[in-house]
């Protein structure tokens, strides 16, 4: 059963909290950090990519830039800009994104859960990113970011949060990319202890986005167990940092593909070859968006078209099978373009639905690729089905929006 735990957060004073937050540390670059980091001193992009306070030449995964970060973070503690809580609470985080606002409890998953898979993941991770992200925590012995959880919604935990948002926002902005964050603190006991309650008759939380940072929590967490000969269970790096939300309030938004040759084809070959699969139609220069599972749109050649799978390319008793992102791989990228590994070639690149079809076309028409394919969003009900069934998801298949903001709360593990 599902563990969730109150703490003491240690989080911005009032005024300074949207001055603080800050995209994650992994949808920027160091010079897009930089640039938006800016001339903002709080910026807590200065504490999760600290390389940008640091010479060019820095090697990023060197010790000097976890030391950074750390020394970032704790000139913050020690100006009073961020304050740790003096007693355990939960809090609610909640995102408003295109009209649509989503409520997540803030509170401590378990590492014990991590381990034995009652916190369920849907992605591989790649060890050269969790070691980053372990280093960042064992230097620090700070969760500086949360991960973005998921649970199976329950209505009684919706009631205690609509109870919580009827007072005012300890927190209440909207940042610069148009997403608006409010922020309750929960000081009643009862709620508290209500929440946790129902959290533990839960079988099982998901890892919605932050695989890697969920990993580097754990073994973290994980390691100082092993190494703390008075180990009881009760330490606070038995536990990190996690916002969860109900699978029912998010939004998967589509994950697409771009390539950069047609694998030596001409485009008319090409449009053949894919007849076999898919049932193609032309739809002209405007762009076209798939209308649902198994129908594709594609960007070739300065048209759209539409393709729908046919048949006997799914299976859908099967969890991965059923996936567009599988079909397009077994069906197109695989035997047509001979691109067989998404993880290593360098023909592919992604790009998130949030940035629209138009960077598809735009990314073809500038010559730099030669065909986009746009994929219908994955559900959630998929999502859980992979993750219940312990099958993983190729790679680039979810985009969760909107992105938690770093730097709101922080979880110390002393």
């Amino acid at each position: 059963m599902a563990i969730l735990k109150a703490f003491k957060g240690i989080r911005p004073v009032q005024d300074k909290a949207s001055s603080i937050a800050s995209r994650p540390y992994d949808v920027l670059n160091k010079e897009e950090a930089r640039i938006e980091a800016g001339k903002n001193k709080f910026s807590y992009l200065h504490v999760i990519k600290p390389e940008i306070d640091l010479p060019d030449d820095i090697n990023p995964y060197g010790e000097e830039v976890y030391n950074k970060g750390k020394a970032n973070f704790f000139k913050l503690m020690d100006e009073n800009v961020l304050v740790q809580d003096d007693k355990e609470y939960l809090y609610v985080y909640a995102q408003t994104m295109w009209g649509k606002t989503q409520y997540g409890i803030v509170g401590c998953a378990a590492v014990e859960d991590y381990m034995n898979n009652v916190i369920k993941k849907h992605e591989l991770t790649r060890p050269d990113k969790e070691e980053d992200r372990m280093n960042h925590v064992r230097t620090s012995g700070m969760n500086y970011e949360p991960v973005f959880f998921s649970y199976p919604a329950v209505k009684e935990i919706d009631s205690i949060i609509n109870e919580v948002i009827k007072n005012d926002a300890d927190y209440d902005f909207t940042s610069e990319d148009e997403i608006g964050h409010h922020f309750w603190v929960i000081k009643d006991q009862d709620k508290i202890d209500r929440i946790i309650e129902l959290f533990s008759k839960l079988p099982a939380t998901y890892v919605a986005d932050g695989h890697h940072r969920t990993a580097a929590a754990a073994l973290v967490g994980n390691e100082r167990k092993k190494n703390n000969p008075n180990h009881t269970g009760d330490e606070e790096y038995n536990f990190f940092l996690a916002v969860h939300f109900p699978d029912n309030q998010l939004t998967i938004i589509d994950y697409n593909r771009v390539v950069k040759d047609l694998n030596g084809l001409s485009k008319d070959d090409f449009l053949k070859k894919l007849n076999n699969g898919f049932v193609v139609e032309e739809k002209g220069t405007e762009i076209y968006k798939p209308q649902s599972i198994h129908n594709f749109s594609m960007y070739l050649g300065g048209k759209w078209y539409s393709l729908t799978a046919k048949e006997n390319t799914y299976d859908d008793n099967d969890p991965i099978g059923v996936l567009d992102v599988t079909i397009l791989s077994n069906e197109i990228l695989a035997p047509i373009l001979d691109i067989t590994d998404l993880r290593k070639s360098k023909r592919i690149d992604f790009v998130g639905g949030i940035r629209g079809l138009g960077e598809l076309s735009k990314r073809v028409d500038s010559g730099e690729m030669e065909v986009a394919f746009a994929i219908y969003p994955v559900s959630m009900k998929q999502l859980i089905n992979i993750a219940d069934t312990g099958n993983i998801m190729p790679p680039k298949t979810t985009w969760f929006e909107p992105k938690l903001r770093s730097g709101l709360i922080v979880h110390s593990l002393d």
